[in-house]
This record gives structure tokens, C-alpha cells and sequence, in this order.
């Protein structure tokens, strides 16, 4: 992260959900709040609960190999798991460096949306704790995004989810 620079592009590759995120709390609201079971179905998941919360994260080795095999200079790479947005991005920034992520950028998955539901969480916290629908962050220069979406075009989308800004190595989630 060390070339990371004000003005940089902040890329999100989706997750397919938790990703080793908040796994104590996804069991907790689930199962003690709710009541479910590991084989229930909530309307808005494809699967049972189990099978929801078991899903095996994203391997993203060769969507990131493709970007480099196409001589695009990545800044700084950010898997977000075993902790969310907020705790992930920071770990890779310079000192003089912050980011703003725009929430709407992308559709959170359902089951964020459920547990936020259920816990009464508010948005910081979900945004600490959960991937929120963003398994691997690719920070590159704003002049190279084009080339990286046109790389990844086998995945299903690659969203411009923020921007890298001055500050001192925070994230700050904005709703524009």
C-alpha cells in the first residue's frame, strides 16, 4: 500500500457473504434472537440458514493475478475478512491517507441486511464487523479502471465503492 495516493480509486470485487466475518454475532442473531435452525430457509436467502452462513469465501488469487497480468499497477490490495470495511482498508494506507466508501455504491447482500435487521445495528457497526458485500478491495489510480473492469469482465461486477482522500488512515462510510 505504500504507493497508495489522494485521489486514488477505491475498486470492490463482491463477496458471496460472511468471509469469516462476525461469525459469533451471525450465530447469535440467527439462532438465540430468532430462533431459527441450520436447516431453515428465510425468504431472502437462496439456501438455509446453515448453508448461508457456511458459505466458503471467495477465492480471488486469479481475478488478481489477471489485473497484474495485464500491467495494471495496483496500489494496494485489502481482503476484508476477520473484520469488516472499516477495520480491513486502514491496515494498507499510508499514514497521510484516509478513504471514503459510499454505501450505496453497492447492494449489500441479504444476509447483512437480515442481521442488521434483527440486531438493530446501525450502519458503523455493520460496517466494522461485515464485508458488507465487498470480499477484496483494489485501490489503483483513477486513470486505470476502465482497464480493471474491462480484466475482471468474467466476474459479475466490480463496483467503484470510494475514494482514496488526505487524512490519517480512517474510513469514513458517506451516504452520497
Amino acid at each position: 500500500g505504500e504507493s497508495i495516493r489522494s485521489g486514488d480509486v477505491v475498486l470492490g470485487l463482491p463477496s458471496n457473504g460472511l468471509h469469516t466475518n462476525g461469525y459469533s454475532l451471525a450465530r447469535k442473531l440467527f439462532f438465540d434472537v430468532e430462533g431459527y435452525n441450520v436447516n431453515d430457509t428465510i425468504p431472502e436467502f437462496e439456501e438455509s440458514v446453515g448453508l448461508t452462513l457456511l458459505t466458503p469465501h471467495t477465492n480471488y488469487t486469479n481475478h488478481i493475478l489477471t489485473i497484474i497480468g495485464n500491467g495494471i499497477d495496483i496500489h494496494g490490495l485489502a481482503h476484508i475478512t476477520g473484520g469488516g470495511i472499516i477495520e480491513n482498508i486502514p491496515r494498507i494506507l499510508p499514514g497521510d491517507c484516509s478513504v471514503e466508501i459510499r454505501r450505496s455504491s453497492w447492494p449489500a447482500l441479504p444476509v447483512f441486511n437480515r442481521m442488521q435487521s434483527i440486531g438493530n445495528i446501525n450502519h458503523e457497526e455493520m460496517y466494522r464487523t461485515f464485508n458488507m458485500g465487498i470480499g477484496m478491495v483494489v485501490i489503483v489510480n483513477a486513470a486505470e479502471i476502465t482497464k480493471v473492469k474491462n480484466s475482471l469482465k468474467n466476474l459479475s461486477e466490480v463496483y467503484r465503492i470510494g475514494s482514496v482522500i488526505q487524512g490519517k488512515r480512517r474510513i469514513r462510510i458517506i451516504d452520497k
